[in-house]
């Protein structure tokens, strides 16, 4: 494959106040093919963002440089971001003007004129699907209609890597849908790149033909969803919730010793067994590879240690699982 986006050793440090330097990426490393969607996922504070500022050209590298069609982004910086379109997760847009007067100017500032500019005008308001809309005020808009005049002024210079930093959040379900199937047609129709962050697990899952997980300044998985969950195993997650009662771990050792001997459902592999999860207490994690048929030994294991079960959710191996088990933390942590 073609790789549009090259990262290479990319590394930032910052100072605290008390000068102490702190890395907040360290030495990446990272290939972007052509007309796919990458999705970039890690928990906050992770260096998702630090390190789309870099290839973006938002931020200047302590050390290492990224690559946009060949051109370096600290040696020729105008010529890489010439082929970038940005789709920030915060509205910007004039709102007082109407769709069209939106696109208008910002397809000045990108050096478009005359009837090219109005061409390219046409094509996106038809592609925004808000063209019977495109005279009136953008401030008239729902949440979802100005994300989409949004991405609309992300692609009017036709850039071939988009960088879209959580394009759904605070919209409602049927413009999600919507949105997202944008993104969908940004590659199958036009074969666009597109580096993509979201919060959402089903969103990457659905979108991504790769994901890159980042955590503590480092990508530590790189690959297809199908790539990723292979490293989990074909293990179910299973979740008992059992609010605020004591939870031990001589508890948690009984559990995992007791499915092995008598279902053998659980994985004897690192991560897999009876274990807490860290991130929200009151739980207890178990993953098994036939879930379904642990569930009732399970809950007569968890009874019989004097535990009340109030909720029980079976999940099968995914992308959350994947993260989950990489980081030990949930995205949103």
């Amino acid at each position: 494959m073609e790789n549009l986006v090259e990262a290479r050793g990319l590394t930032k440090t910052f100072k605290r106040a008390d000068g102490t330097p702190v890395e907040a990426v360290k030495n990446i490393d990272l290939d972007i093919h052509k007309g796919e969607i990458f999705s970039l996922l890690g928990p906050n504070g992770a260096g998702k963002t630090t390190t789309i500022s870099m290839i973006s050209g938002l931020l200047e590298p302590s050390a290492g440089d990224a690559r946009i069609g060949g051109h370096s982004i600290t040696q020729q910086p105008l010529d890489a971001k010439r082929l970038l379109g940005v789709v920030p997760q915060e509205i910007a847009l004039y709102t007082e003007l109407s769709a069209r007067r939106n696109l208008d100017f910002f397809g000045r500032m990108y050096g478009l004129r005359g009837s090219e500019l109005q061409h390219r005008i046409d094509e996106t308001l038809d592609f925004i699907d808000l063209k019977d809309r495109q005279h009136d005020k953008v401030d008239t808009f729902s949440g979802g209609m100005k994300r989409r005049v949004n991405i609309g002024v992300g692609l009017l210079h036709r850039p071939q890597l988009v960088y879209m930093d959580e394009p759904t959040v605070g919209v409602d379900p049927q413009s999600r849908r919507r949105i997202l199937d944008t993104v969908l047609r940004l590659r199958n129709e036009y074969g666009m790149t597109v580096l993509y962050t979201t919060h959402l697990m089903e969103e990457a899952q659905e979108l991504s033909n790769r994901v890159g997980i980042i955590d503590h300044g480092e990508i530590i998985a790189v690959g297809t969803v199908g790539d990723l969950v292979l490293q989990v195993g074909e293990q179910d997650r299973l979740v008992f919730e059992v609010g605020n009662q004591p939870v031990d771990e001589s508890l948690l050792r009984r559990i995992e010793n007791d499915v092995e001997g008598i279902t053998r459902a659980v994985y004897d592999a690192p991560g897999a067994g009876g274990e807490l999860d860290d991130n929200a207490s009151g739980q207890i994690v178990v993953y098994a590879r036939r879930g379904r048929r642990a569930l009732s030994p399970l809950i007569q294991i968890i009874n019989g240690a004097g535990l009340e079960i109030s909720a029980v959710q079976v999940k099968e191996p995914d992308l959350e699982a994947v993260f989950l088990h990489l980081t030990g933390r949930a995205l949103r942590d």
